[in-house]
């Protein structure tokens, strides 16, 4: 009952319109020139990527000597001032982090913050539908902290005790610059594409290094229960609808307000789809053709005034 009360919920956050997205990205402290230097591209290509995405995406981003504790809550909470309920959020957290067995910190200029406090930082902010991309070493420590309904939790190892440097922030960075990323065709990256190709790149390098895997990237976006590496029993329908990235000609719909009404329409029918697919094994299969068929073809209607 409880699963199928959190995926009730997460189908109903799927279908809202969102007005705008937020994005906060901090890049940690690197402790040697090669990983400031790393981490801060990873955060400047990241800050122009989404900057790009049109007038309703805003962004935030945190590095170098800005990358402090406090700069990092104040952030927080000029954005909690701002977002609203319909809004998307989304935090990416690119550097070192720690675990003690206990608790997770995200390593930043000055005083350490926990996943905790950053757990306690999302809170406030009012968007229902955030995501949350930990791409630091011992992330998967951090994952029980902040995990909550409505909010899918990317970390890039299965544990804290995955302590090692990662490189799943340099693939991730990459899926929202591949339109092989897209592999759905929508003009659009969503988190579950962006964690896909993120997750066969990182194993493709360490397979073309010879060396034994120190990172296994996993997500948990229903909230409870133990994190995955893959789809199954609930998991992954919020991270496939979490839209990431618009590409092309849905980017550009995106900066056309006349094109805005039309494009959320879209959205919401791909979500449609995408939450019907993973009620298929419930659903009476008559039921379950007729509503999928009428949905693909509001989706062929939509996207032909889209192309006009």
């Amino acid at each position: 009952m409880k699963r199928a009360f959190l995926l009730a919920a997460t189908c109903a956050l799927a279908l809202s319109a969102r007005a705008a997205t937020y994005t906060v990205i901090v890049a940690g402290m690197g402790g040697e020139p090669d990983y400031e230097q790393r981490f801060a591209a990873a955060a400047k290509d990241l800050d122009r990527i989404f900057t790009a995405a049109g007038p309703t995406s805003h962004v935030y981003t945190l590095s170098g000597p800005q990358a402090t504790a406090t700069q990092f809550q104040n952030t927080m909470s000029a954005l909690a001032r701002e977002a609203k309920p319909e809004d998307d959020f989304t935090l990416i957290l690119i550097g070192h982090g720690s675990f003690d067995g206990v608790e997770y910190k995200f390593n930043l200029v000055g005083p350490d913050i926990t996943a905790a406090q950053i757990a306690t930082l999302c809170d406030h902010i009012a968007s229902r539908r955030q995501l949350i991309v930990d791409t630091t070493s011992a992330s998967g420590g951090a994952l029980k902290a902040l995990e909550r309904p409505g909010r899918a939790v990317v970390a890039a190892t299965k544990s804290g005790t995955e302590k090692n440097a990662t490189v799943f922030a340099r693939y991730w960075v990459e899926a929202l610059q591949d339109s092989a990323a897209d592999t759905d065709k929508s003009d659009s990256i969503s988190a579950m594409e962006a964690f896909t190709y993120a997750t066969k790149k990182t194993g493709a390098f360490y397979d073309s290094q010879k060396r034994l895997a120190t990172e296994h990237a996993v997500f948990n976006d229903v909230g409870t229960g133990e994190p995955v590496r893959e789809p199954g029993n609930g998991q992954g329908m919020l991270m496939s609808s979490f839209t990431v990235l618009r590409l092309g000609s849905s980017q550009q719909a995106a900066r056309d307000p006349s094109k805005r009404v039309l494009l959320d329409k879209k959205d919401e029918l791909e979500q449609k789809i995408d939450t019907l697919k993973y009620q298929k094994a419930a659903m009476d299969p008559a039921d379950y053709k007729k509503q999928l068929r009428d949905a693909l073809l509001e989706l062929a209607k939509v996207q032909q005034e889209l192309d006009k």
